[in-house]
């Protein structure tokens, strides 16, 4: 059973609207419908959703949306063009990703995130929304990635925190405070440095 433009069963999905050229896999979900009341899913064209995926009712994203395998993407995500989730990657819903975006396996983004253009995500990278798990009620608050930001493998970004746009986290770093544009942070917790000539400029994704 390879890779067909279909929806899933009806049975389980709300309204799905394909942009021309899309490519989903029969083992793919589209439009999972999590409330009685969802919205459709709409895809722009030249989408790509790989097996196992699962994309729910109330996502928007734009032209050339691809997905590696078992990634899920929650209600209330807003993604721009080009946006690749690769495989076994969880985007938790109620969330906005900007367009030219890379985030790579493994990658952890929770509700109330925010994800400017041109941004790269490691893999294993974690992405955190609860200050106080378990022990205090408090409101979720993800993190702010602006506009060509780099984050290394299994990185963790705390709740609330923003890392100012064509800022590079290095790999593993624990990254508990803001992060100023164009900035190296690393280490746990992450320590800001000045960004070498190297790491200087913005993203080019293709």
């Amino acid at each position: 059973m390879g890779d067909t433009q279909r929806n899933a069963p009806a049975s389980t999905v709300a309204d799905v609207r394909l942009g021309a050229g899309s490519t989903v896999s029969e083992r793919a979900t589209l439009g999972y419908e999590y409330a009685a009341d969802a919205g459709a899913t709409v895809l722009g064209a030249d989408a790509t959703v790989r097996s196992g995926s699962i994309v729910y009712a109330d996502v928007r994203a734009g032209d050339g949306f691809t997905t590696g395998h078992n990634v899920l993407v929650r209600e209330r995500t807003e993604l721009g063009d080009d946006v690749l989730v690769g495989t076994n990657t969880v985007i938790d819903g109620e969330t906005t990703v900007g367009s030219n975006v890379s985030l790579q396996s493994g990658v952890y983004v929770p509700q109330e995130t925010t994800i400017g253009d041109d941004v790269f995500v490691g893999p294993g990278a974690v992405l955190t929304n609860d200050p106080y798990p378990v022990r205090r009620d408090a409101d979720l608050d993800g993190p702010a990635l602006g506009d060509s930001v780099s984050v290394g493998a299994n990185a963790t970004v705390l709740p609330g925190v923003s890392v100012g746009e064509r800022s590079f986290v290095a790999a593993g770093a624990v990254v508990t405070e803001d992060v100023p544009p164009e900035t190296l942070v690393a280490g746990v917790p992450a320590a800001p440095r000045d960004l070498p000539e190297p790491l200087d400029g913005p993203n080019s994704i293709a």
